[in-house]
């Protein structure tokens, strides 16, 4: 039975960090662990701990996303979630209609396990396709191939899983543009929900930018990463998917509510090893070694101020102009919501054309963005430039 909620409060979104895994991807840096899995059962007490110190220093706060990602969640046994939903249902204002969402790698998704995870309340499922190419798999040391995603995705809807996500790379290195519409061409065919792409990254710390500045791979190409964008737009929109996020396509209806609060800049308070929340006006994170996590939540018994824990580690009070700045930033990839200015003004008694008119017309008259009387968006042609748009905010 969920707690009582408290009417003075917005809808919040839980973010659950799950540090494990059973291999470090040459992409990764995430706050990722493999090797532990003797700690993962501790973990889980440790974060129902968090849970309920979160919970009771804020009661009654409502709840209506929550995102179980990683690291690797689905290496957790259907006990070990249920009891951290159960957790959450016993402490928090969930919303009974709330979009739970979990990440996975396909190979751990068969039928059984996924009718279970339906019985104990996941609603959404995040897989990490990444590639139809195995030579690309290979390159990223995955443990699945493009037939682990198939199948993945035929067990999901024999469970009765009906929204589905698949992320998806570009940009790697040696991939060319017929192997990107490949793999494109094999989404499509699977027919979910739900794509996320991602531009690959080369992160300080993985292997994959190792390799490329040692020279045993070449840098990905820009010029290239850029057509990989165009296609992909190109064949998604024909395929009657919507972009409504630079990054993210759906079908209609289907928009990842978690996210959508991310890209609004509301609260969503973050609890696990490595994880980070915004809520009450403050932005933080959390201890990133599961050890010393396990330990803190384990030993540390007072009292904290909403949203900080025990784990938390580093937390800054975000102040008003730092908020308005992440604002319109993250609101404006959202490609077809943007910025809507009354909802602007009344969070920040201040339209946005009076503090960045200058700059958000000189965008107007390149075609990089679009202004009318309700919102401010970026164009089609502004969305691979949003960097340097974002930049002039900062």
């Amino acid at each position: 039975m969920a707690a009582a909620s408290n009417p003075g409060m917005p809808p919040h979104s839980l973010y659950i960090h799950i540090p494990f895994c059973a291999i470090k991807c040459s992409y990764c840096a995430f706050n990722t662990y493999t090797h532990l899995d003797h700690l993962i059962e501790p973990f889980v007490h440790a974060l129902m701990r968090e849970l309920q110190i979160l919970a009771h220093s804020q009661p009654g706060l409502p709840l209506h996303t929550v995102y179980i990602g990683g690291g690797t969640p689905s290496l957790l046994t259907v006990n070990q979630l249920s009891r951290i939903l159960s957790t959450i249902r016993a402490e928090f204002a969930l919303d009974p209609a709330a979009e739970i969402s979990m990440e996975s790698n396909p190979s751990d998704l068969h039928v059984d396990y996924l009718s279970a995870l339906r019985e104990i309340g996941i609603t959404r499922l995040s897989i990490g396709m990444q590639s139809a190419n195995q030579t690309e798999l290979d390159l990223f040391a995955r443990r699945h191939d493009f037939v682990s995603v198939i199948k993945a995705v035929e067990s999901a809807r024999q469970a009765g899983f009906d929204n589905v996500n698949l992320d998806l790379i570009y940009g790697i290195p040696h991939q060319s543009l017929a192997d990107w519409e490949t793999t494109l061409s094999a989404f499509l065919k699977l027919d979910v929900e739900h794509v996320s792409l991602y531009a690959l990254g080369l992160e300080d710390g993985t292997s994959l930018k190792a390799w490329v500045e040692s020279g045993r791979l070449p840098h990905p190409d820009d010029d290239l990463t850029a057509d990989m964008y165009d296609l992909a737009t190109t064949m998604l929109d024909a395929a009657g998917y919507d972009q409504y996020e630079i990054s993210n396509w759906s079908r209609s209806g289907r928009e990842c509510r978690h996210n959508l609060q991310y890209w609004r800049n509301l609260p969503y308070p973050g609890v696990g090893p490595g994880a980070h929340g915004y809520a009450g006006g403050v932005r933080y994170s959390t201890i990133l070694s599961p050890q010393r996590y396990i330990k803190a939540l384990n030993e540390n018994t007072e009292s904290f101020v909403f949203p900080r824990t025990p784990a938390t580690d580093n937390a800054v009070l975000v102040e008003r102009d730092a908020e308005i700045v992440e604002t319109l930033i993250m609101g404006l990839r959202l490609t077809r919501e943007g910025i809507v200015r009354q909802t602007f003004r009344d969070r920040f008694g201040i339209d946005l054309l009076d503090l960045h008119g200058e700059v958000i017309q000189r965008y107007v008259q390149l075609g990089l963005v679009h202004v009318d009387d309700e919102i401010i968006r970026i164009t089609q042609a502004g969305r691979l430039l949003s960097s340097a748009l974002f930049r002039e905010f900062v």
